[in-house]
């Protein structure tokens, strides 16, 4: 794993809200029909005094605005999650320091590939830049159960940044397949990357399986993670799952469903339950 930035960066800002459109038109008492005086001022090219605030049928409305309040209300609570998962404290620092077992895994992923885009995948895994840097707020929030963990981020980005990242995600499975990468030691690693399967959320999405093969603690050992990206116009949440137990596929979707729908909540204004715990 690569170091982390000052300050980790915060795992998304916005989605839709639909305007209403105001009515103009004023009613006789005959029903029905215009006012008289409405009819006769259009007639004369006089606008209704309410027709100017209208709002054109179809027009896009702005985008809502993700605070960090909203960030970290919509990270996911183990109230979200199925199976046992437990909420830890630390998850800002599973890059620098994270043990699965007996097993560094930081250590175990710091390697070096020959193929650019195959080490920025590597230097993103337990990462908060998975989608790039965050141009608005991000939080995070991690959990574990046994020897797996589950990473998610919640962050406001560039739209055209973060799409172009989703792009970038979806073609790593012909980019990368499989490679070698070496470690600091020398000690080789196999590295196997497989397209993963998304729930339909969001507005777009990518999904991986990464699969890491080596020696640790004095055997051989294989970290496995299942990962998916969802946009929510120009939020992003992003989910990391697995361990040496192999990936987390299920929790993962689960985790990317509920995060979804706890970040459309926020951006719509709204306050998601139950409610998210404080992480410092």
């Amino acid at each position: 794993m690569s170091r982390r930035p000052s300050h980790p960066v915060r795992l998304l800002a916005s989605a839709l809200a639909a305007g209403a459109l105001l009515t103009t038109a004023a009613c006789s008492d005959g029903g029905g029909s215009e006012n008289a005086s409405d009819t006769a001022a259009e007639q004369a090219g006089v606008a209704r005094p309410d027709a100017a605030k209208q709002t054109p049928t179809g027009s896009p409305s702005a985008p809502a605005v993700l605070t960090e309040a909203g960030a970290k209300a919509a990270l996911l609570t183990e109230a979200d999650l199925e199976g046992g998962w437990n909420q830890v404290q630390d998850a800002d620092k599973w890059r620098d320091r994270l043990l699965v077992g007996k097993v560094d895994v930081a250590a175990f992923l710091t390697a070096k590939s020959s193929a650019t885009d195959c080490q920025a995948l590597l230097d993103a895994l337990y990462d908060d830049g998975l989608l790039g840097d965050p141009s608005g707020p991000s939080a995070l929030t991690g959990f574990e159960q046994g020897d797996s963990r589950l990473l998610e981020q919640v962050a406001g980005y560039d739209r055209a940044g973060l799409d172009a990242r989703l792009k970038w995600l979806r073609t790593l499975p012909d980019t990368c397949d499989e490679f070698t990468a070496t470690g600091s030691g020398g000690a080789e690693r196999t590295v196997q990357v497989t397209e993963a399967s998304v729930p339909d959320v969001g507005d777009a999405r990518a999904g991986l399986r990464v699969s890491v093969q080596g020696d640790a603690d004095g055997g051989p050992a294989t970290l496995t993670l299942d990962i998916a990206a969802v946009r929510v116009d120009t939020s992003a949440v992003t989910v990391m799952g697995g361990g040496l137990e192999g990936g987390q596929t299920d929790s993962v979707a689960q985790a990317v469903r509920q995060g979804t729908e706890r970040l459309k909540t926020v951006l719509d204004g709204g306050t998601p339950s139950p409610q998210p715990t404080t992480m410092d």
